[in-house]
């Protein structure tokens, strides 16, 4: 298997080495206090999972509150998905010391837009929290590599992608609410602006989680003498030229498949509203179904497919459910969550499937370019 020192690879130079480092981490204490094992390695998971919490609940806010935003700001529907178009972000790195949490400044950037009524600070807010938010996806990605390589990693993606759709699915589900309790006091402009203020708070807990998680690696970092592992490793932007067929072929897989998630559900409400004669909220609650069911089944997902293995073969198998939910809700007038339920199921297991491939193509001293 290709790639550099982790958590779970030891160097089998040194046996004896290898032995005493073993004995030194038995015991109760060092279960949850040494960076090698199991319990400690579960509670860095935890802060991992919170990483993604606060940027995936702001990055949907405007699907939540299409609506509003329209009326509020006056905008057409050109105008209002251009937000969407810049989540896209390009983050180079080798190592990832700490993950920089200013998303929430980011955040703020956007809801100022708002309040302000200045759709050219409104888009640079959203380009700029797109570059933050694909940044932090690669340095949770990498954390999960780093950890967890070679044992647990497709769970470990899986619950990583259950905590941030859980994010989303909680913005779809408490959004509007938070904008009638504002809009009793503040209308217009000022009153949505108010409103993505408050939702930035989700963005600060995350940067906490990832100023805790920084210190982790950094004490492992210290402990497992990581450095000193891989001097060799050096990263250039031009190895990209030389990563495999097999690494640019999941790349294609990848746009190709969230191209028809994401947007989708980001204009998903006025779809349920028109063609299924859905209320605003009745539209959120079925548009949020996807992020619901993968939340909770992609950890399972994830452990299911450690012990089977076969990622190609459930990668083709989500597709395929993907299509089939998209040519339901396209040509048919069944109950839409049957679709939306199934797209659900087939997103989770696509994304606890895919993702690790990219850590057994591509060496990890790399991974942050690849990501």
């Amino acid at each position: 298997m290709e790639g550099g020192p982790n958590i779970q690879e030891r160097d089998s130079t040194n046996l004896l080495s290898e032995s005493e480092d073993e004995d030194e981490t038995k015991g109760c204490f060092n279960f949850f206090c040494h960076p090698r094992r199991g319990g400690h390695r579960f509670i860095a998971l935890i802060f991992m999972c919170f990483l993604g919490f606060g940027s995936y609940f702001c990055y949907d806010n405007p699907a939540a509150l299409q609506n509003y935003i329209k009326k509020d700001l006056n905008l057409t529907t050109p105008e209002y998905t251009m937000w969407f178009f810049n989540r896209q972000g390009v983050w180079h790195s080798s190592r990832h010391k700490s993950v920089h949490g200013n998303n929430a400044i980011r955040s703020i950037r956007f809801a100022l837009g708002v309040y302000c009524n200045q759709y050219w600070l409104m888009l640079f807010g959203r380009f700029i929290f797109g570059i933050g938010g694909e940044s932090l996806a690669v340095a949770q990605n990498n954390y999960a590599v780093l950890w967890f390589k070679g044992k647990e990693l497709n769970m470990v993606f899986g619950l990583q992608l259950s905590f941030a759709r859980v994010g989303s699915t909680v913005n779809f589900i408490v959004m509007e609410s938070i904008y009638n309790w504002i809009h009793e006091a503040h209308t217009g402009p000022q009153g949505l602006g108010i409103v993505l203020f408050i939702a930035t708070l989700t963005c600060v807990l995350s940067m906490l989680c990832a100023l805790i998680l920084g210190c982790f690696d950094k004490r492992a970092e210290r402990i497992l003498r990581r450095n000193e592992e891989s001097l060799g490793d050096v990263v250039r932007l031009r190895d990209v030229k030389d990563f495999k067929a097999t690494f640019w072929l999941v790349t294609v897989i990848c746009v190709a498949y969230y191209v028809a998630i994401f947007p989708f559900i980001s204009l998903a409400k006025d779809f349920f509203i028109e063609k299924f004669k859905m209320s605003n909220q009745a539209a959120n609650n079925i548009s949020s179904t996807v992020y619901a069911i993968s939340g909770f089944a992609s950890p399972l997902l994830g452990l299911f497919i450690d012990k089977t293995g076969k990622n190609i073969t459930w990668i083709v198998v989500a597709i395929s459910g993907t299509i089939g939910s998209h040519i339901l809700l396209a040509f048919t007038t069944l109950n839409p969550y049957v679709a939306m339920g199934i797209m659900g199921v087939a997103y989770a297991t696509l994304a606890s499937s895919l993702w690790p491939l990219v850590s057994l193509i591509i060496p990890e001293y790399q991974l942050g370019t690849a990501l």
